[in-house]
């Protein structure tokens, strides 16, 4: 049976237009790119936890602003649970490219070893997964939101 997921995800660009990526290495699966953000914490608000993953992940302090699109999707989390994922995204720029990644958890240290700002026009034709799947469309919807 799949567990619920309530989670925030983070679309983040930089001043050139270009969306930042990790790449993640799992033992049971090929590597694939993400946005960062993750699971909402018991008690915490989506924008809360996306303003927490974007510290943890990235190292940048900045407010999230408004949820900017809601899918669910189900899908195998690295920690081997079946889940439907209720995902809320927040679209922030920053004028930085500096990414700090001591926050990390021993879990994101093991798998997510690499990130890269990606230009729009790399990501279709990428040798690689990356998810979301709409994530160019998700991007252009949310272009006004900046």
């Amino acid at each position: 049976m799949r567990q619920p997921r309530p989670a925030a995800r983070i679309l983040l660009t930089n001043a050139e237009g270009r969306i930042l990526l990790f790449r993640f290495t799992p033992d049971d699966r090929p590597p694939f790119w993400c946005t960062p953000g993750g699971a909402v914490d018991p008690g915490e608000s989506y924008e809360a936890a996306a303003a927490r993953e974007l510290i943890e992940e990235t190292g940048l302090v900045l407010d999230p602003g408004p949820e900017v699109a809601r899918r669910e999707v189900n899908f195998l989390t690295l920690e081997q649970v079946e889940v439907t994922a209720d995902e809320r995204y927040f679209r922030i720029e920053t004028q930085t490219a500096d990414i700090d990644t001591s926050g990390h958890t021993d879990l994101e240290r093991r798998v997510m070893r690499e990130w890269r700002w990606f230009d729009r026009a790399e990501i279709p034709y990428h040798d690689e997964a990356i998810f979301p799947a709409d994530l160019l469309a998700l991007l252009e919807a949310t272009d006004d939101e900046r």
